[in-house]
């Protein structure tokens, strides 16, 4: 909704918990967190790279641990096209792509995120990570991309890691 963007989500919930403290982050972020610290990027050092495949493309970008928060890599434009407009696994299902057509459009932009970043890896979130098998394989990017392994409690553990960590918005 409109009415949101400007809005200091974190002063405005505050104040209706009577002065608690609070963290707001995104979904992606969360989700990022926890499968950086917990999941399937724990492994990895250096810079990890979630993308949630969905409705849209969200993203969590991760140094060593440390969330750098609100990437939003998604709107990155690719080919002259957003990002998610071409390779959110919604694109996937409007269009009718099977998996190689979809796959070569989620290797463009994986191959343009890597060349600005050079990620240790990528992690695959989404609903269609459940799926992985299918279309990771088919990708011709070359840093390595691992499906997410919490599936729905990323978002739930990462927020409660960003609550015990203080992380800001």
């Amino acid at each position: 909704d409109p009415a949101w963007v400007g809005t200091d989500a974190r002063t405005l919930f505050s104040k209706a918990l009577d002065g608690r403290r609070v963290t707001v982050l995104n979904d992606a972020d969360a989700a990022g967190l926890a499968e950086d610290h917990y999941g399937a990027a724990r492994e990895f050092e250096g810079l990890v790279l979630l993308l949630t495949f969905g409705t849209e493309i969200g993203s969590a970008l991760l140094h060593n641990g440390a969330l750098v928060p609100n990437s939003e890599l998604g709107h990155l434009e690719v080919g002259g096209m957003e990002a998610e407009h071409q390779a959110a696994a919604s694109i996937k299902d409007r269009d009718g792509l099977s998996y190689p057509e979809w796959a070569q459009r989620v290797s463009t932009v994986l191959i343009s995120l890597e060349n600005l970043f050079w990620p240790a890896v990528f992690v695959a979130g989404g609903g269609i990570s459940r799926e992985a098998d299918r279309w990771i394989p088919l990708l011709t990017n070359r840093t390595p991309v691992i499906p997410a392994v919490l599936r729905n409690t990323a978002g739930i553990v990462g927020a409660a890691m960003a609550i015990d960590a203080g992380i800001a918005p």
